[in-house]
């Protein structure tokens, strides 16, 4: 399959998790999704990330996110990993975690990369939007855990635009001023953000709506 990008459907699938047999598509329903994969089970990077994942649920529950891990080892495997998640993290794992053994969701979303291991998926996370469109795509390396608080930062700067005209600044936060999309002119502006600041003609901004 060609590499996915920005704006792509996220590929449908069947699959069995931790939590039971899932059709992607229909498991998300309207909620945002975030999807992200392990190169296998067993390893001390990931069972932080998993762990960590479990302690924010109710962040991204308050967000109508539903979060799912993928790794390529079977569901056996997952269970008893399960376990020693829990047991090292301090905490319950939440979620599912799909079991790839025959890699075609790996293949789907191009976890496989040939240059980095022919047999492991690489550490990716796609956060995928109610239309089902794939919104952002990041690839981190084995040795590196991933930013959870980021992967909320950007979900807050998705939800807020998603249907507006605005963008987040670099180092955004919520409750942060946003800026105004330069497709916006200045009058249309003044009735839908009164009061918003003129920088630069391209650089405008306002405070973030309320939720």
């Amino acid at each position: 399959m060609s590499q996915l990008r920005l704006g792509d459907i996220a590929p449908d699938f069947t699959a069995v998790t931790t939590s039971g047999s899932i059709h992607f598509h229909q498991w998300l329903g309207d909620s945002w999704g975030v999807l992200f994969s392990h190169p296998a089970d067993f390893t001390p990077v990931c069972t932080t990330e998993l762990g960590t994942v479990a302690k924010f649920k109710a962040e991204f529950d308050k967000r109508n996110v539903k979060v799912i891990a993928l790794s390529v080892d079977p569901i056996d495997s997952h269970h008893e990993w399960v376990k020693d998640i829990e047991e090292t993290q301090q905490t319950t794992v939440n979620f599912p975690i799909i079991a790839d053994a025959d890699k075609k969701v790996s293949s789907l979303y191009d976890m496989i990369h040939p240059n980095a291991s022919d047999k492991l998926t690489v550490r990716s996370v796609f956060i995928i939007g109610p239309d089902k469109k794939i919104k952002l795509i990041l690839t981190y390396p084995a040795s590196t855990g991933r930013n959870f608080y980021e992967l909320l930062r950007v979900i807050d700067s998705l939800q807020l635009t998603a249907y507006q005209q605005l963008a987040t600044p670099a180092n955004w936060n919520e409750g942060e001023d946003v800026v105004i999309a330069p497709a916006v002119s200045n009058e249309e502006a003044e009735k839908r953000f009164p009061g918003f600041k003129t920088v630069k003609p391209y650089l405008r901004y306002t405070q973030a709506p309320k939720k």
